[in-house]
Parts: C-alpha cells; sequence; structure tokens
C-alpha cells in the first residue's frame, strides 16, 4: 500500500532533499507551501497562505502522514515583535493544520514534527540529550518560541497514534546547504575567526543523515517521541570554524569579539544569539536505538559538503 505524505512547507532545503527521497521509494507526496499549485511525477503542490484555511484543506484528506517544516526564518533581528511573529508562523500553522483535519474529521496514523535545539537556550557547558531538563527561560527568540511550537504540538496532536519530535542540528551537505553557503562567504573574506572566544557549542548533523532520519521517522512506525537529530560529535564554535577553513585550504580567520559580533548582527538584520549561544546536543535515543550515522567527523562532512557546492 502506497503511503501519502502532506509536506508542510516542504519548499525550503529540508523540505525539497525530503520529497525527493519519499518520492524515490515510491511514497505519493503533498506539498502544501506558498508557491502555485503544481502538478509532477510523484508528488503535486497545492497554495496555501500558511494563516487561513482554503481549498489546500481537502488535500489532507488523502494523507497518512503530516511532516511539518512550516516556519519564519529564524535568523533576523531581535525585537519586541519578532517572537510573536516566529510563534504565529510556527505554531499559528501547527493550529491551523490541527484546526483543518478537524474540519475533515481525518486523523492521520502519525504527524512529524520539526522543532529546534534552541528549546534549551544556551547550555554552556555539559552535554544534553532528549532526556535533560527543560529550561522555563531564556533567550526570546529561542526558548519563547520552541516552547510554544512545541507546546502548539502537543495539543493538537493528541488523537494522533504515533508522534514524532525533531530537534535538528545544524544540517551541513546536500544541494542548497544554507549554512555551507554562509560559511564558505565568511572563510573567503577572511571572516571565519572564533566568535567571542569560540567556547559555545555546536550540534550539527550531516545532509546523508538529516534526510535519512526524517524518512526513517515518516516511514518506521515504531520510532515515536521525542529525538535529537544530531552527529554524536559536538564541537565548539571554534572548531567549527577551523574545519570550513581547514576544507577551503584557509589557515587563518579573522576572530569576531563579541561586542563587533552583536553590533554586526544587528546591522545586517540578523540575531547574535545564534552564534554567541550554543548547545551539546546528543542523540541519545538514536543510539540507543541502534541507528548508525553515515558521518561522525566533521572535517568528513564539511569536505563533502565543500564539494557539492563547487
Amino acid at each position: 500500500m502506497t503511503r501519502t505524505v502532506a509536506l508542510i512547507g516542504g519548499s525550503g532545503f529540508l523540505g525539497t532533499g525530503l520529497r525527493d527521497r519519499l518520492v524515490a521509494a515510491d511514497t505519493e507526496v503533498i506539498v502544501v507551501g506558498r508557491g502555485p499549485a503544481s502538478q509532477h511525477d510523484g508528488w503535486r503542490s497545492v497554495q496555501w497562505d500558511a494563516v487561513s484555511l482554503g481549498p489546500w484543506v481537502d488535500e489532507l484528506g488523502a494523507a497518512d502522514t503530516i511532516v511539518h517544516l512550516a516556519g519564519k526564518r529564524v535568523d533576523c533581528r531581535p525585537s519586541e515583535r519578532n517572537p510573536a511573529e516566529l510563534i504565529a508562523s510556527r505554531a499559528g500553522t501547527v493550529d491551523l493544520v490541527g484546526a483543518a483535519l478537524e474540519r475533515l474529521g481525518h486523523v492521520p496514523d502519525a504527524w512529524i514534527q520539526l522543532s529546534s535545539l534552541a528549546r534549551f537556550g544556551d547550555v554552556p557547558e555539559g552535554h544534553i540529550d532528549e532526556y535533560s531538563r527543560l529550561p522555563l527561560s531564556g533567550v526570546p527568540q529561542q526558548v519563547k518560541v520552541c516552547r510554544r511550537w512545541e507546546q502548539a504540538f502537543r495539543e493538537v496532536t493528541e488523537k494522533i497514534p504515533r508522534t514524532v519530535l525533531l530537534r535538528p542540528g545544524i544540517a551541513i551537505g546536500g544541494a542548497g546547504d544554507p549554512a555551507t553557503k554562509q560559511m564558505t562567504r565568511l572563510v573567503r573574506f577572511g571572516l571565519a575567526g572564533p566568535v567571542a572566544g569560540g567556547r559555545q557549542w555546536v550540534s550539527w548533523i550531516a545532509a546523508e543523515d538529516m534526510f535519512a532520519l526524517l524518512r526513517r521517522a515518516v516511514t518506521n512506525d515504531v520510532m515515536s517521541g521525542t529525538y535529537h537529530l544530531t552527529a554524536p560529535e559536538p564541537v565548539t564554535n571554534r572548531e567549527f570554524m577551523a574545519a570550513y577553513r581547514r576544507a577551503l585550504g584557509r589557515r587563518f580567520g579573522l576572530p569576531a569579539p563579541r561586542i563587533l559580533t552583536q553590533v554586526g548582527a544587528r546591522l545586517l538584520g540578523s540575531d547574535p544569539a545564534l552564534v554567541l549561544t550554543g548547545r551539546a546536543a546528543l542523540p541519545r535515543r538514536l543510539l540507543d536505538e541502534g541507528y548508525t550515522f553515515a558521518v561522525t567527523d566533521l572535517d568528513e562532512a564539511v569536505d563533502r559538503a565543500i564539494s557539492v557546492m563547487t
């Protein structure tokens, strides 16, 4: 029996990569996104505005599995308004899909939900896994947004038999990899030195494993609950920057002091907390379940990513 998956917000880097892999595995895919409706071999897209019910709702009636990837880009200048907008684009769209299913009277077999390791805020020391205590407060554009996001998911999916919450690290590799695009620019301008001393943790995952695990969450009916999608070896910001410099043949990268990072990020419309905070996340449940990572070495992941870019 062919599985039908609805990818909510499935037109970005993760969505298109997962879509292509599911189609290759003979899964029927419905992409719900902002682009115009279209028909393709193995998948079709329907348009929504991410705020209101519309003709797209009827398409969900055929879905066995919901994969929710929608959300506004987090790399934006901090403001009092931004957390509310981020919550609307994440928790709000979860609520919207829940309302659509309720209107249809349809209960899918599974709902796979993307979240973020930013739910833990800044964790300068020690490691975290799926069993670590969650903070009640922290950086508003991290902890506050993720708390509401995950709360909406839990409330909307109470009647769904299987639910999976995924908190991924930075994905490295694959066509359109945004992290490698950004790091390549920094290295070529001589700017990829340690940020604010470089001690903050970076949790990462190779694209091969990211997409394999996203597909596993869809197709493996035993997979349930919360998972960290990260390689088993988190690194510091200093190590992360150095890996890209090595891959691109640059020995030196200009360090970025904390104050310069804060000012520069705001001038560029970015959130300095993205690089000034960090956490060392471990994929405890995946390891316990026997998953074998394709790539566990950061240098190998970066080398593969650079080879695809060039």
